[in-house]
């Protein structure tokens, strides 16, 4: 297991700003270095304790879905490496957690996907029946797959503060009526292949969260896609409805939080060994798995 980085120093390069998990700096000419580290961010506070090798699983994916989508959608990667922008020996060192991409302005809205009805759509459905004010079959159970696919987009809140879902009438309100059915349309093809394409290797994506941005007028895809941090993983094998199924992501981490007594107030608790331990395999087992 590699040592874990909780951030990055770069003092060749011009930080832009740090991020709960990544460290963004501006090369100054259209492009920025995206460096993943090992922070968990969860209940929107980072964590005192990194957890080892997560910043290249996160990277790892999302090089392997930009890849893979990029048939449905143009993306921000760019095809330079880092040793054309660094020292050697530096850029050996953060090659596997690093992204160079193109700069884009990002759209003020998360969009995400649920195939399944679990975690905060399963609180409002069993209130009113809907998810963000889509309605659904009466009678489901916790962790029922939907009879399709939906997007339920949420604001972008400032760091410290909570992601609230809306309507697609409210995205329609922040985006306009073009983007936002652009970006529902590619969340939902996205979703689509990303979910067949995991289901084949034993991983059931629940839910997931996508960025997308303006880059020369058109929509791209940005940030991450289909990793544990944006998406809600459940191994098939372990799958059924009635409970909150185990998971790949960082469920697990919110779960001992919780059970912890932690009021969800500063300062975030220190993460015992054998919980920094395990969700650090989960991460490395959803990689092997996704990517086989």
């Amino acid at each position: 297991m590699s040592t874990a980085m909780f951030e990055s120093s770069i003092p060749e390069l011009k930080l832009a700003f740090r991020g709960k998990v990544r460290d963004v700096y501006d090369l100054e000419d259209g492009d920025l270095l995206i460096v993943t580290s090992d922070r968990l961010s969860a209940f929107d506070f980072v964590l005192p304790t990194p957890i080892p090798d997560k910043g290249r699983v996160l990277t790892a994916l999302s090089r392997f879905w930009f890849e893979r989508t990029a048939g449905l959608v143009r993306n921000q990667m760019t095809e330079r490496r880092l040793s054309d922008i660094l020292p050697a020996d530096q850029a050996a060192e953060l090659e596997s957690r690093s992204l160079i991409v193109r700069k884009a302005e990002a759209l003020q809205v998360e969009a995400v996907v649920r195939g399944y009805l679990v975690g905060s759509g399963w609180s409002e459905y069993q209130r009113t029946g809907t998810v963000c004010g889509i309605e659904l079959p009466r009678g489901l159970e916790q962790a029922a797959k939907l009879p399709q696919a939906i997007f339920t987009p949420s604001t972008k809140a400032p760091q410290g503060e909570h992601d609230e879902n809306i309507s697609f009438a409210q995205a329609v309100d922040i985006l306009g009526r073009e983007r936002a059915e652009r970006v529902r349309e590619l969340s939902l093809q996205i979703y689509d292949l990303g979910a067949r394409w995991a289901e084949q290797r034993g991983i059931i994506v629940a839910d997931t969260k996508f960025e997308f941005g303006v880059l020369d007028g058109e929509i791209i895809l940005i940030d991450e896609v289909l990793t544990p941090d944006s998406s809600r993983f459940w191994p098939k094998s372990e799958y059924r409805t009635g409970i909150s199924p185990p998971s790949f992501d960082k469920q697990y981490v919110r779960d001992w939080l919780s059970e912890s007594g932690w009021n969800k107030q500063p300062p975030a608790p220190e993460l015992p060994a054998e919980v920094v331990a395990r969700t650090s395999e989960k991460y490395r087992e959803a990689l092997a798995q996704l990517t086989a």
